[in-house]
């Protein structure tokens, strides 16, 4: 999961084998849009991605590439691969971003791109929340798909290929842009996104690596999807997401808001990279009805929340509160049992109001 949990869900990109010289180009899908990166090939063929998948990306200079920093926020350039084993190179099996400003390198492996904040330390190491370290256990990684997520339709979840209809109600108004599929596990909804051809980009991002290594072997599996290229898979913080401000057109996290320890970190950053007009849609469990009346409901939530790192949601009202104290508007939601998918937009423009207060 995004770890506020990306721990879920951010990862680089499928790189095939094949690929030999892949660049970021923008790609402008609608007017008045902001522009969409996709990674194109002079040499490519995407029919097999069973070998290396090691690349030299080059950003061309005269576009802009939507990738972060996560420490600065500023924009990210590739360094060019060389011979012997240099960055890049097969023989490092590694493609290498590096921050035009704070000069930080993140790395790629076969499977996902590193842009969490930790990205390349060796030594140093922080205690994550359980919420976080238990989907980056292989196991529970390789059983999330198999067994694990069907389990949720007890709690009202109505199936991944229903959500995913729910959601494109809501994100039928961006559709043609680029969408980051926020702690995507092993990537059910960002197959589903890519597969519908409604996106000009998916970005999965996952703070687990074993979830991304999951999700790139689904992807590998996938006959479906035609176009493997516009899925770019990422390890990330959901509380420091990789992308410049104002630069995505939609978020959607699946059964994720419970997962991270700080739901308002992550809901402000995803305000933070959503473009004027753009969609947050996201699922998770909430705990009203009769559970408001066990004793000692909000002590029990504190400890919960103190041991585990995920939140427990009590009311709607909540939710909305949310939204709202990170900046988005419109919030709806729909609900069945504990089930509750909600929507919420970033405002395309400054209210009357608020003008009349400045």
């Amino acid at each position: 999961m995004l770890m506020t949990d990306v721990s879920s869900r951010l990862s680089p990109a499928i790189l095939p084998n094949s690929l030999s010289v892949s660049r970021l180009v923008s790609v402008k899908y609608a007017p008045q849009r902001l522009p969409v990166f996709v990674f194109r090939s002079a040499r490519a063929s995407y029919d097999s991605v069973e070998t290396n998948p090691s690349v030299d990306s080059v950003i061309e200079k005269e576009e802009k590439n939507i990738l972060a920093c996560p420490i600065c926020y500023n924009s990210l350039k590739s360094l060019i691969s060389h011979p012997h084993g240099s960055v890049g190179s097969p023989a490092s099996g590694s493609t290498q971003l590096q921050c035009s400003t704070c000069k930080k390198i993140f790395s790629a492996n076969e499977t996902h791109l590193d842009l969490a904040v930790a990205s390349g330390t060796k030594h140093y190491t922080e205690p994550l929340p359980l919420s976080i370290e238990l989907f980056r256990n292989p196991l529970v990684s390789f059983l999330y798909e198999r067994g694990w997520r069907q389990n949720f339709i007890w709690g009202g979840f109505p199936g991944p290929e229903k959500e995913f209809e729910m959601a494109k109600e809501y994100l039928k108004h961006v559709l043609g842009g680029n969408i980051i599929d926020a702690s995507c596990g092993s990537g059910m909804f960002s197959r589903l996104f890519g597969k519908s051809e409604h996106f000009a980009m998916v970005f999965a991002l996952d703070y687990s690596e074993n979830m991304l290594r999951q999700c790139y072997e689904f992807l590998k599996q996938e006959a479906n999807l035609i176009d493997k290229k516009i899925v770019v898979l990422a390890r990330a913080d959901a509380a420091r997401l990789p992308f410049l401000s104002g630069s995505v057109d939609a978020v959607h996290a699946g059964a994720a808001l419970h997962c991270w320890p700080s739901p308002s970190s992550a809901v402000a950053e995803i305000s933070r990279v959503l473009r004027p007009g753009g969609i947050f849609v996201a699922t998770t469990f909430i705990y009203d009805g009769l559970f408001r009346f066990i004793p000692f409901l909000e002590d029990l939530r504190q400890e919960v929340m103190r041991y585990s790192g995920s939140h427990m949601f009590l009311s709607e009202r909540e939710l909305e509160d949310l939204c709202k104290s990170c900046g988005l508007v419109g919030f709806t939601c729909v609900r069945n049992g504990l089930f509750i998918m909600l929507s919420a937009t970033k405002p395309s423009q400054i209210s009357s109001a608020s003008c009349e207060e400045l």
